[in-house]
């Protein structure tokens, strides 16, 4: 219930806030709550996760995006994603969940995002995401790029995010990909 009720807050605050372009970086005040934390008593890992779902969230509909996508049945799923943590979040602390497209390749796109605290990330999570459409299928890379105003020669990914891009890819679901340990 807390992730719906921040979500539909997200979403208020987001269809009455400045808007913005898809490259400029999104900003959202959070506070840990007492439903974030783990055992260790700092926001659980997998909060990071979950909130950064909104943040993509308040930036697709600051930017535009969000009416557009909704209005041709696309969606958006998550193909890979990675985090770092740097410090902990605690209990009532507040915190910026900072949100910016970084670039598009030829099958994806990808958002950055930071967890701030009083000027200092705590998290860095970089996300790649494929847009479904609703009727099947995938939403080709240049209707995408057209969708976001992002030509992707102008938006070349960094090179570190691009080979980790290829490193943790999966085969595709029409190809085998049998759970061997070695």
């Amino acid at each position: 219930m807390n992730k719906l009720l921040r979500l539909w807050r997200v979403m208020w605050q987001a269809r009455r806030g400045p808007r913005l372009t898809p490259t400029d970086v999104s900003r959202v005040p959070f506070r840990v709550l007492p439903n974030d934390l783990d055992v260790q008593k700092h926001m659980n890992n997998g909060v990071y996760l979950s909130l950064m779902d909104l943040g993509r969230v308040d930036l697709m509909v600051r930017s535009g995006v969000w009416r557009e996508l909704t209005k041709r049945g696309y969606y958006p799923v998550i193909v890979s994603s990675t985090i770092t943590y740097r410090r902990s979040l605690e209990l009532w602390e507040r915190y910026e969940l900072e949100s910016r497209m970084v670039g598009i390749d030829e099958v994806a796109s990808y958002v950055e995002q930071r967890f701030v605290r009083d000027g200092e990330i705590c998290a860095r999570a970089v996300i790649k995401a494929r847009f479904l459409k609703k009727s099947g299928g995938v939403v080709p890379i240049p209707e995408l790029a057209e969708l976001f105003s992002l030509d992707p020669d102008n938006h070349p990914l960094p090179a570190w995010l691009a080979e980790w891009s290829g490193q943790a890819a999966l085969p595709s679901r029409r190809e085998p990909a049998p759970s061997v340990w070695e």
